[in-house]
């Protein structure tokens, strides 16, 4: 027996008459929560550089993969074995290069022929559109990346990187025109246009945005951590009337953590974050 198909019957037990009462209860709505939870687990183990946790978190969103399949199955919609079947046809049928005649030499080359393979998927759908595949709840940065690479992959792009700063800093000025403006409605669609510039610039300069964005998030908590332990050594705490002395401490942190890269994290991260959920988990996993 395959561990897959031993993993499948686990499932089946927990979910029978004489299983588990909290598997039985779970639906496709209440798993999604879980679902979500362990894929961004996934990625900080994937950011901790530890092979463990990936391996342990891997494990866990596998699990949400297999209990919503048995849900499926126990509606009569689905099982894992067609999950298994239709992505392994999907992938064969959209790698014509590997799987079938002719060769494709570069990246660029794949994701263009990727994405005519699924314009002819789509023809004759309801919707037919570019688009249709974006999911809806992306967050915006990972959605406005989506959208654009979709878009470049057929052909709609800057021709190159200077024309998309000037777009940036196009964009800028009409950001700051709203803001004098005093109108927030413009000023919100004028950050967004903004937003979204600056997420092509990342595509084109081959730098995930979210990523670039979670170093800047931690090397500022790590900096002002700084700031906050060495107020507290002088008896001060964050505050406006220390604004002063917080701006010394943050040009000290600059130059005290200089040496240790924005994107560092522990080698820990990613493997204590189970123990922080509780009963919020099932347990096992």
């Amino acid at each position: 027996m395959s561990e897959m198909d031993r993993l499948r019957q686990i499932m089946a037990r927990l979910r029978g008459p004489e299983g588990c009462p909290w598997d039985r209860e779970q639906t496709y709505e209440t798993l999604k929560t879980f679902l979500l939870e362990e894929t961004y687990e996934v990625l900080e183990a994937i950011a901790s550089g530890s092979a463990g946790a990936l391996r342990e978190e891997l494990g866990d969103l596998l699990i949400q993969i297999v209990f919503l399949s048995q849900v499926a199955h126990e509606r009569g919609e689905f099982d894992l074995e067609q999950v298994a079947r239709g992505v392994a046809d999907k992938i064969v049928r959209r790698h014509p290069h590997v799987f079938g005649e002719g060769r494709l030499d570069t990246a660029d080359q794949v994701l263009a022929q990727w994405e005519q393979i699924k314009v002819e998927e789509r023809r004759g759908q309801r919707d037919g559109s570019l688009f249709a595949g974006v999911p809806a709840a992306l967050p915006a940065l990972l959605k406005a990346l989506r959208i654009a690479s979709k878009a470049a992959r057929v052909g709609f792009d800057w021709p190159d990187l200077q024309g998309l700063l000037a777009k940036v800093e196009e964009e800028l000025a009409e950001l700051r025109a709203a803001i004098a403006s005093k109108e927030r409605a413009a000023a919100a669609d004028e950050l967004g246009d903004l937003f979204f510039v600056l997420a092509n610039l990342a595509r084109h300069l081959a730098i995930d945005p979210e990523d670039a964005l979670q170093a800047a998030n931690r090397k500022f908590v790590d900096r002002f951590r700084y700031v906050e332990e060495h107020l507290s050594r002088e008896g001060l705490t964050p505050s406006p009337a220390n604004r002063e002395r917080m701006e010394a401490l943050w040009l000290d942190a600059k130059r005290a953590l200089r040496k240790t890269s924005p994107g560092r994290t522990s080698p820990s991260a990613g493997t204590s974050g189970s123990a922080s959920r509780g009963g919020r988990k099932r347990a096992g996993s």
